[in-house]
């Protein structure tokens, strides 16, 4: 093989690569959204819960 033609697989190697990264990076990040916006929710509902037993306490 001619070294051109290595060099273009090896670009093509590394453009895939980053590639696959950057939707795996970005992923990762659109779990961790999800996670907060879940636990955001978990908070809502415990706060009123709270509100409701010291409501029916009184």
């Amino acid at each position: 093989m001619n070294t051109l033609k290595i060099l273009e697989i090896e670009m093509k190697k590394i453009v895939l690569s980053s590639l696959v990264m950057l939707f795996v990076l970005t992923g990762c990040n659109t779990v961790k959204g999800m996670g907060k916006d879940v636990s955001s929710a978990g908070n809502a509902v415990s706060h009123t819960a709270e509100k409701t037993q010291d409501e029916i306490r009184k």
